[in-house]
């Protein structure tokens, strides 16, 4: 089976990019998106800050395996599998806590929090030939961090995870910078359970064209508060390839931002210190920069499937594929550490957060409704088996359009056919056609598989 040229189908000559829906419904392309995926790609685990203590740990399904997030007895970050390495029980079966010692349910084979075998009951039973140090809990080949946000890689042979991040970096960081004392995870999660093929939610998280008519409430709750005064800033933005399949759209902000973009939805109240917050950004970033931050929203896709979107409030978003029609979504609310629990700038930005993209919000439900919708039209794949995500490719590429959107599937389409991460295509996307004009063939559309 060929991705790039008989399920994804890049004519840039002819400005037009589709791909097959046999790639939202095939077991066989399933498995082959976890050998060619998430065991190759760096996977988010989670932000240091929800393991602050030596003992903390949460434990997590990331790329099909379990694993233990956690700071051990020295303060080190760490990742195990979580699995006994007597008869493979899960070992930790608590979502989060504090703990020395990690005891298996099953027979007591009991670990320290460096992974490191401690008990075996009955030891006395074991053949001197026994030895504890081969059965330490395992790790993974690849473990490491960007500025508090810690991946897993299986592969031991992978890029550095700074190189991976590429031009992701730019956009991390003005995330990042918002925080004066560091950015934090606020206590608790939403997690979803949707029936829909995973990459419709990366799709949805990085379609800057759909709130008009799938959150028209919202839009018209805006409104009535009083808000919304940069109607037309959604349209404004731009879609933007950042390499090794990362991308963004960067628009003008459309409505409040916790930081720091005051409008009626936040009160009076409230003016006076998001003001004060905003004159702290220019003096740290500079005008510009300052600005950029604080009026701009910014739905930012990690390839493969970790979503950060800085809009109404700051959302991480960790998708993972559960079976060909299905995917489990956590998400967590980011803020800067300085806002402390009970205060007046932590309780706007969750509500902010909440009102949008909570799971009672007015975004996240209408998503997962569309999401599901799709999955359940694409029952009819055999007779309809095309998607199109041509919109923008014969001219500049705003956030309305979908250059981010083919950024994934260009990306993906290549490494699942072995052929590594595509060249980067630039901010505007005429620059393909006249490639292809140049000389270079347009992908060629086979037969549906």
């Amino acid at each position: 089976m060929g991705y790039r040229d008989e399920l994804v189908v890049d004519d840039r000559r002819n400005g037009i990019f589709r791909i097959n829906r046999a790639l939202m419904t095939s077991p066989d392309v399933y498995d082959r998106e976890r050998d060619a995926l998430f065991d190759h790609c760096w996977l988010y685990v989670g932000h240091e800050s929800e393991i602050p203590r030596p003992g903390d740990f949460v434990r997590r399904g990331v790329g099909g395996r379990p694993l233990i997030f956690l700071r051990d007895a020295g303060g080190t970050v760490r990742m195990h599998f979580n699995t006994c390495t007597h008869r493979g029980a899960t070992l930790c079966r608590e979502d989060a806590g504090n703990t020395r010692i990690f005891q298996c349910f099953y027979h007591a084979w009991s670990f320290d929090t460096t992974g490191k075998l401690v008990i075996t009951p009955g030891a006395e039973a074991y053949s001197p030939r026994f030895d504890r140090g081969q059965y330490h809990l395992g790790a993974p080949a690849r473990t490491d961090s960007y500025r508090g946000l810690w991946f897993v890689n299986y592969d031991a042979g992978a890029v550095d995870l700074r190189e991976y991040l590429a031009g992701a970096i730019e956009y991390l960081d003005l995330v990042l910078d918002q925080a004066a004392d560091g950015m934090r995870i606020v206590r608790g999660a939403h997690l979803y359970s949707v029936k829909s093929n995973w990459k419709l939610m990366v799709e949805n998280s990085m379609d800057g064209y759909h709130a008009p008519t799938v959150h028209a409430t919202y839009v018209d709750f805006v409104k009535d508060s009083g808000g919304g005064q940069r109607k037309a800033a959604l349209a404004s933005g731009r879609g933007i390839d950042l390499g090794h399949g990362h991308a963004v759209i960067e628009s003008p902000a459309a409505w409040a931002r916790p930081i720091a973009y005051w409008e009626p939805f936040f009160g009076e109240d409230a003016r006076d210190e998001i003001e004060r917050t905003l004159a702290r950004l220019i003096d740290a970033h500079g005008e510009e920069r300052g600005r950029r931050m604080a009026d701009t929203f910014r739905n930012l896709l990690i390839f493969p499937n970790l979503i950060i979107n800085d809009v109404a409030a700051i959302t991480v978003r960790r998708i993972e594929p559960t079976a060909p029609d299905r995917h489990s979504l956590q998400a967590w609310a980011l803020a800067p550490a300085e806002e402390a629990e009970g205060s007046a700038a932590l309780q706007r930005r969750l509500d902010s957060f909440l009102t949008f993209l909570g799971p009672g919000g007015f975004a996240s439900p209408d998503d997962v409704e569309a999401l599901e919708s799709c999955q359940q039209g694409f029952a009819a794949a055999r007779e309809v088996p095309w998607s199109d995500i041509s919109r923008g490719m014969a001219s500049a590429a705003g956030s309305q359009d979908e250059l981010q959107i083919r950024t994934f599937w260009r990306s993906y389409a290549s490494l699942m056919d072995g052929a590594g991460f595509p060249e980067r295509v630039t901010g505007i996307e005429s620059p393909e056609a006249a490639a292809d004009r140049a000389g270079s063939a347009p992908a060629r559309a086979g037969a549906a598989r």
